[in-house]
């Protein structure tokens, strides 16, 4: 384990450059979850419970990509590192996969249509978002060894990554209006976001530095050394990645169901589509400016207990707006109370994580940055893709049309439960696990004696 593993050198541009990455990645990843479902349905004219079932069956392949791509960070040997040299590698091909997502053609039967659904969307979730995302979420790891680094670069992850959803969220209906308010309207938006995140991930790839190894004494086994199923049966004996790995699944599972029903919650329940910038475009801001904050709260009360504030805020935030009764005043209070909510959660989620790739080391010997943040992913995208089959199942349950003028009052009710109701349930299962999380208290200790086992 390599002492100098704090940020010593251009700590600003660092932090900023290590968030640029989650900015570029939420360029897909945000349209993915507030616009997709509703460009196929009301644009490209495809049924949304075979897309939602495509989406939860392609999972599975992405499960999959996850562990393989995450054993080859663990094996990757360059000049740059193991995770930096993806992220220049998938640059380009991560905008293009996004164009291409977003370019069902319109004339096509509905086979053909399905069959383009399942190639294009298995292409960015399964291989290209993996192969840029699971390098990504493991650099957090391998930058800095220090907890309070690792929840100042997570608050600037999740800064940028607010920003990347206010782009997306502020700017993607305005832009299809621009450009013809058709299916080909969407095309030409995400070349412009392509172009964007291209520049994104190019200021990580410059601006960041990996300095962090695994020991080497003691035992310790290198993680490129490491054989696969002994990597996997270290996870399993991870109680605290195993905690937030549930928790991830829960909360893409939530982030799928509630994004993906926002802009049908402004277009039928408020009335007006375009409230969707007001709604996001507030909740984000508000997210930002928490951020700044943040890092004092978790100097003073620790991850977990910012973390379980922030989920009490979200409740909080969520109740409120469904009992608003359409008051924009009530509404805007709501994103207030949501978005502090979230900076909390943002903020120390993936250093969470990052922690407990060093309690794996400590408890089994092995250091696994690729498999860990891989494993991961797959539970997160699992939670993903069975939120947006959710999302489908439950507005076909009741009986959304797309192209109605107006919609049955079984369908404002699917609507609910998708934007308000599964996201609280989904905080409340977050509160029970966090009351057994308990290493934050633990880490320092652990620190201390993986630095012995390195100088002996």
């Amino acid at each position: 384990m390599n002492q100098k593993s704090k940020l010593t050198f251009g700590k600003i541009l660092e932090r900023f450059s290590y968030g640029c990455g989650d900015f570029g990645c939420n360029i897909i990843y945000t349209a993915m979850s507030a616009f997709l479902l509703f460009y196929y349905t009301d644009y490209a004219d495809v049924s949304a419970i075979a897309v939602g079932t495509i989406m939860m069956v392609s999972r599975i392949f992405d499960g999959i990509s996850d562990i393989i791509m995450g054993v080859i960070v663990d094996r990757t040997k360059s000049k740059y590192g193991k995770a930096r040299p993806w992220i220049l590698r998938m640059c380009i091909p991560f905008a293009i996969s996004g164009i291409l997502l977003f370019s069902v053609p319109a004339s096509w039967a509905s086979t053909p249509k399905l069959v383009y659904v399942f190639i294009t969307y298995n292409l960015v979730s399964t291989v290209i978002y993996t192969a840029i995302n699971v390098p990504y979420s493991a650099l957090n790891a391998l930058m800095t060894q220090d907890p309070y680094e690792r929840s100042v670069l997570s608050i600037f992850r999740n800064l940028l990554a607010t920003a990347g959803t206010l782009t997306i969220n502020t700017f993607t209906l305005p832009l299809v209006e621009h450009f013809g308010n058709n299916a080909a309207a969407w095309t030409k938006t995400f070349v412009v976001f392509g172009f964007v995140a291209i520049v994104a991930f190019l200021f990580t790839f410059f601006g960041t530095k990996e300095r962090v190894r695994a020991s080497e004494n003691s035992g310790e086994t290198k993680a490129e050394d490491v054989p696969f199923v002994t990597g996997i049966k270290a996870l399993f004996k991870n109680k605290y990645w195993i905690m937030m790995t549930g928790m991830l699944a829960l909360f893409f599972l939530m982030y799928s169901v509630n994004g993906g029903a926002t802009v049908y919650y402004a277009k039928d329940i408020l009335g007006d589509k375009n409230l969707v910038g007001t709604i996001n475009g507030i909740f984000n801001i508000v997210q930002i400016c928490g951020m700044f904050f943040i890092a004092m709260m978790v100097k003073k009360l620790g991850k977990r207990n910012v973390f379980s504030i922030g989920l009490i805020l979200d409740i909080i935030g969520m109740l409120v707006l469904n009992f608003s009764g359409g008051s924009m005043a009530i509404i805007v209070i709501s994103s207030v109370i949501r978005g502090v909510g979230n900076a909390c959660g943002g903020a120390t989620m993936w250093a969470m994580v990052s922690d407990t790739i060093d309690y794996g080391e400590w408890k089994t010997g092995c250091r696994t940055e690729g498999l860990v943040n891989s494993a991961c992913s797959f539970g997160y995208k699992i939670g993903n893709g069975i939120g947006s089959a959710l999302l489908g199942l439950i507005l076909e349950i009741g009986g959304y049309v797309g192209t109605a003028a107006v919609q049955t009052e079984s369908a404002l009710t699917s609507i609910k439960i998708c934007f308000v109701w599964i996201p609280i349930a989904v905080y409340v299962c977050g509160l029970v696990i966090m009351k057994f999380y308990h290493l934050d208290k633990e880490f320092d200790g652990i620190i201390e004696d993986l630095k012995k086992r390195a100088q002996k």
